[in-house]
Parts: structure tokens; sequence; C-alpha cells
């Protein structure tokens, strides 16, 4: 199986701009032919949390955004995972779809490790598919007792879509390099499965989500990386 790991440059609330940028990186990508292609969390938004902008950019599941990503998945012939804003009737969420080859819809999560004003989700779903089992879990959720309960050993792969950004210095190579990456193998091999992880990389922001992508190991190995503070792909075999 091949995947692909874009994180992808956004500026925030600028949907359209954002959608013209990531058809750009897909076209790019569909030369490699990858079975899976992963995006970071709240893809097109950025990751927005004010009452004002969840309420402007939520939208239903299926709705827009996932009819454009289906649209793209049948194009380049691949599985595709997102992140989104969902409204619903009880509330809000950060939430995150996978969509299979012909465009359908095969997963949604809705992130357990979530502050207000989003609304919280409760159960980790998986997916069986020709390589076998795959869940997904956002940002934080990695990092969640609660969620990281459903899904140990449970899977064939994990998928975590991010939006992760240090305060008061954000990129920084080296806090990334000495503390920060180590934390997140450390929570794979936790979990006990292989594991994509792909961040946004946001520009024009005071504290930046700092993009890059790991793919990791059951046992928390680093298999591949894409490098810190950029968007630069990464392609991975299993």
């Amino acid at each position: 199986m091949r995947v692909a790991l874009i994180p992808l440059q956004t500026v925030y609330r600028a949907v359209e701009t954002n959608l013209h940028h990531l058809d750009r990186r897909l076209r790019e990508v569909r030369r490699r032919r990858p079975d899976l292609v992963c995006l970071p969390e709240c893809t097109l938004t950025g990751y927005l949390y004010e009452p004002g902008d969840l309420a402007r950019f939520a939208e239903t599941v299926p709705g827009r955004t996932t009819a454009i990503m289906g649209r793209l998945a049948r194009e380049g012939q691949t599985w595709l995972c997102f992140g989104l804003i969902e409204g619903a009737a009880e509330g809000i969420y950060n939430t995150a779809v996978l969509v299979d080859r012909e465009g359908e819809v095969r997963l949604v999560h809705r992130k357990i490790h979530e502050q207000p004003p989003f609304a919280v989700g409760q159960k980790v779903e998986t997916v069986d598919t020709e390589w076998g089992r795959w869940s997904v879990l956002i940002c934080g959720d990695l990092f969640s007792a609660e969620a990281v309960a459903q899904v140990a050993g449970q899977v064939d792969l994990l998928i975590v879509p991010m939006a992760r950004s240090f305060a008061s210095r954000s990129p920084d190579r080296r806090r990334w390099e000495q503390e920060e990456r180590q934390v997140y193998l450390d929570a794979v091999a936790g979990v006990g499965v292989p594991a994509v992880i792909v961040n946004d990389l946001e520009v024009g922001e005071e504290e930046p989500a700092f993009g890059g992508a790991l793919v990791v190991g059951a046992d928390g190995a680093l298999l591949a990386e894409s490098p810190h503070g950029t968007d630069e792909v990464v392609v991975y075999d299993f």
C-alpha cells in the first residue's frame, strides 16, 4: 500500500484559496499513484475555534466539502482522509472523514479530545479495506486514553490529521527534534499499530501550525518524515 501525506499550506478561513492549492498538490502526487492520501485537521479552513467562525464554516456530513473531496478521490482513484468543521443537530464537531476511491464516505470520526465550544465525539470508528482495518484519531485524540483504548492493537493503520502549533514560537525545529517528535513516536508505540500523522502548515498567523508529516511503525520507530516547518509531501510504501 502506498500512502501520501500532504501537510497542506493553509490560509485561515480562505476556503477557495486552500481548495485551489489542494487541487494542485493532489495533481502532483497522482503521478505516484497513492492508495491513500491524508490531509490535515480542518483541511480547508484551518483550525478555527471562535463561535462566529464555527457557525460560519460548519457544514453537514455529507455536504459540500465531502462532495468536493469525493470528486477529488475519484479523479485520483485513491482513498482520501481530510478534516472539516461539522455542524450537526447536537452541536459543532471537529471531524475527520475518510472517502474511498469511488468518493463514498466510509468513516466519520468526531474528535474526542476537544475543547468548547466544540461538541466532543464518543466513539472511534473503524473501516475494513483491501489493506486491512483502518481508523482515525484527530490530533489530541492520540494522547487520550479514552480514544486510544478503542483502537489499541485492534486496527492495521491509524490515520492522524493534526493542526499542531507551538506557543510563542512556531515552527521551532530545535524543540521538535529534541522534544516533541519523540512524544508522538511514544504515543504511537502505546497504541501498538502503524500510524500516519500529517500536520497543517498555516501561514499568516501569530502561532501557526508547523506542518510536517510522520510515518511511524507500530513499535514507535520513525519510518519517514517531512521536515518540520514545511509542506513537503511524504510518500511511503507499506
